[in-house]
Formats: structure tokens, C-alpha cells, sequence
């Protein structure tokens, strides 16, 4: 190969992870921030007054984000998500964008989802069984 097909390869190249990233950044921000977080596929949403709570779930594993309606200013946001029989495993402090994720193994056990942004909250009650 000459050096001008190299340069022309490496050009294209170029030119497509740059297309791939400005693609990237044209996307609806909530949709890219809970698809980045979680893996799988959104079996639920949970939403409340002050925001909404995104649920993933893949191979036996749950996996939750907690996101404001309004975004930007830190304020107090928590997500939890507990496996029938087990602990639940919590984010919880002041966020900007986002609480969690939080992935838990429930093989086929039912789940329990709980999310707040400042004073509202949702709690799922035991679902996914």
C-alpha cells in the first residue's frame, strides 16, 4: 500500500468517529444518561412528582437510576433497589443529574425499586417476580 491510501484510510477513519461522537451528543439526554448507566433492556419507569426512576434489567441482574425533572442544581436524590431476601443497596446524597445506578443479582426473585428527589419518592412495592 502507497502512502496516499494510508492517509486516505486513516482520513475516513477519522471522519467516522468523529460522525459517531457528534451523533452522540445530538441524542435526548435522559435517554443517553440511563442507557450509559444500565445495561439491558428499560423494563419499567417509575415516575413521581420530582422526577422519575429508570429500570433495567439484564441476565438476572436489576439495575435502577433515579432522574430529576429539572436538572442541574444539586439537590438531595436517592435510589435503592433490594432482591427479595437480601439488603438493599442504595445511592443517596446530593446529585445534579442523576442517583445511582444500582445494580443488584435477583436471579428470579422479586425486586422492591424505591427513588426520591427532594421531598416526593416512589416506592415500586415487590415487582418483576
Amino acid at each position: 500500500m502507497d502512502s496516499g491510501a494510508i492517509r486516505r484510510r486513516l482520513a475516513l477513519g477519522v471522519a467516522v468517529l468523529t460522525a459517531s461522537g457528534l451523533l452522540a451528543l445530538a441524542s435526548p439526554d435522559s435517554a443517553q444518561a440511563a442507557t450509559s448507566y444500565c445495561s439491558g433492556r428499560k423494563v419499567r419507569t417509575l415516575p413521581f412528582s420530582t422526577g422519575s426512576v429508570q429500570v433495567y434489567k439484564s441476565s438476572g441482574y436489576v439495575c435502577a437510576v433515579t432522574f430529576p425533572k429539572q436538572q442541574g442544581s444539586r439537590k438531595p436524590m436517592s435510589v435503592s433497589v433490594q432482591a427479595r431476601g437480601g439488603r438493599p443497596v442504595v445511592d443517596s446524597g446530593h446529585f445534579a443529574h442523576h442517583a445511582g445506578p444500582v445494580t443488584v443479582h435477583v436471579g428470579h426473585r422479586c425486586v422492591r425499586i424505591k427513588g426520591s428527589v427532594g421531598s416526593a419518592s416512589v416506592d415500586s412495592g415487590w415487582i418483576l417476580c
